[in-house]
């Protein structure tokens, strides 16, 4: 099965002097929102700016298009690489668009340059197969992000991976299978990807966007390869991720990261990571536009309430590595909330996380528990929002709209809703779209730039708190009975 992805050949863009852009007018953000910040676990950019408009003046396309076979990928992942089964041989990654741009000269001494700009997005990636999902699950639990261990414990690293994995591929398979045998986060993310393209196109801004995955095909690996191969010249890494968190954000933008400082070329590379994008007033009001939708379906939308879900994690994160994922989830539900008041919508709310995995202490509350409270409580209107997925994948489509609909009719709720992921919704991509002319003027290269996270790593209280957890966790899975049954019937 081929990986494909966005990219091809090439826009081709004439700018001159030495910045992206110049002109004495500025562009207007589309974000009352927008602010910097700054990531604890990995190096990230330092914000978003306002960026000059351009003076281009016309732009004439012509369509074509481009395959590259596969070939090694740069640097190292990770870990010690994820699982791969398939030949990568004759991979193609798809796109179309050569665009010549045309601007005024700005003054005397400047000099043309040519200006190549990608766009980057990074996503979880999902299998394709129920084959898929046990190296899929060893790809996810073999990341350091995922399974935090200290230095001491590293070598425990791949036999809990492959513990694990193998426990859950039986479980993940009948979910997979409820929702056709497969994810369709690639499927959706490709059409992200193209929709993203066309939206910069009509901004005058033509770009090759492409998509790298963390744990599945196209891999992250596989993305930056061809961007190094189409030789492109200023990046902006967008993840799909809109709130931050160590585990999802900054697991992937710690291989780029990496991958990048080990290549001469890309280590010179500017790029601008897009950290986060939850608090952006295009994203609110498109999530606030299609829950105004699904009120629509009830009869009585004013004794709705609203349940936003959100994918968990352990609370070690937040309270021992300062993941900002927690705060970041509570403004954005304000934010929400606040654009619906504003629409005249003051139903109540809630807040709570989902898919916890394991036995250590996850966000709270947790889903699960909150429909069963409040069926208790007389709850007969529910409407449940997936605020952290911008795609539907396994945890929209098997574990809110099978498994917690059947608890929440169960549990006493009459009514169930639900608000579809934002997919390629116009609104959303359209902001997409100015986040990256936004960020675009803050790329600089990642050799220049140091991580945030090497100081957490240095700290000796982190180590210890790190060492602590680690050691309980690592022996737990390799004492627990199930664990060790799991494996012995897997080799044997």
């Amino acid at each position: 099965m081929s990986a494909t992805s966005c990219s091809g050949v090439l826009p081709r863009t004439k700018l001159f002097g030495s910045n992206i852009c110049k002109s004495n007018h500025r562009v207007p953000t589309s974000c009352s929102y927008t602010r910097s910040l700054k990531s604890v676990s990995c190096h990230l950019s330092e914000g978003l700016r306002d960026h000059n408009k351009s003076s281009s003046k016309e732009i004439v396309v012509s369509c074509s298009s481009s395959s590259d076979k596969g070939s090694s990928l740069v640097g190292r992942s990770h870990h010690c690489g994820p699982i791969d089964k398939r030949n990568t041989v004759g991979q193609t990654f798809c796109s179309a668009g050569v665009s010549t741009y045309s601007g005024a000269q700005v003054d005397s001494d400047s000099h043309a340059i040519e200006e190549k700009i990608g766009v980057l997005l990074l996503n979880l990636g999902g299998p394709e197969t129920l084959d898929d999902v046990q190296p899929f699950l060893f790809n996810l639990f073999a990341d350091p992000d995922i399974i935090r261990l200290p230095r001491l414990f590293q070598f425990l690293r791949q036999p809990l991976a492959k513990l694990i994995s193998v426990f859950r591929a039986p479980k993940s398979k009948e979910g997979y299978a409820a929702i056709g045998g497969g994810s369709p986060l690639r499927k959706i993310t490709d059409e992200q990807a193209h929709a993203l393209k066309r939206a910069l196109e009509a901004k005058n801004m033509p770009v090759n966007v492409y998509v790298g995955m963390r744990y599945w095909y196209p891999f992250t690996e596989e993305a930056i390869q061809q961007i190094k191969k189409d030789k492109i010249t200023r990046l902006v890494v967008l993840p799909l991720y809109p709130q931050f968190s160590i585990s999802t954000t900054g697991s992937s933008i710690g291989v780029l990261q990496r991958i990048f400082r080990e290549d001469a070329y890309l280590s010179e590379l500017p790029v601008s990571i897009i950290n986060s994008w939850y608090q952006r007033e295009g994203y609110i009001k498109s999530m606030a536009d299609l829950i105004e939708k699904e009120f629509k379906s009830f009869l009585k939308p004013e004794e709705v309430m609203i349940l936003f879900s959100a994918h968990g994690v352990p609370v070690s994160y937040v309270e021992d590595a300062g993941d900002p994922y927690k705060d970041q989830m509570e403004e954005c539900i304000y934010l929400i909330m606040q654009e619906l008041k504003a629409r005249g919508i003051n139903n109540e709310h809630t807040l709570c996380y989902q898919s916890r995995v394991g036995p250590i202490q996850w966000l709270k509350p947790y889903t699960d528990e909150v429909l069963v409270e409040l069926g208790q409580k007389g709850v007969k209107s529910l409407l449940a929002v997936p605020v952290s997925f911008v795609s539907e994948h396994i945890e929209t489509l098997e574990e809110i709209d099978m498994e917690y609909k059947h608890l929440a009719l169960e549990s006493g709720i009459e009514n169930w809703g639900r608000v579809p992921a934002l997919g390629c919704t116009s609104t959303f991509i359209m902001d997409l779209a100015d986040a990256v002319i936004e960020a675009l003027p803050s790329a600089t290269a990642i050799s220049t730039s140091r991580s945030a996270s090497k100081a957490v790593d240095h700290d000796p209280m982190q180590y210890i708190i790190k060492m602590f957890f680690g050691s309980i966790l690592a022996v737990f899975l390799l004492l627990s009975p199930k664990m060790v049954q799991a494996f012995r019937n897997h080799l044997f």
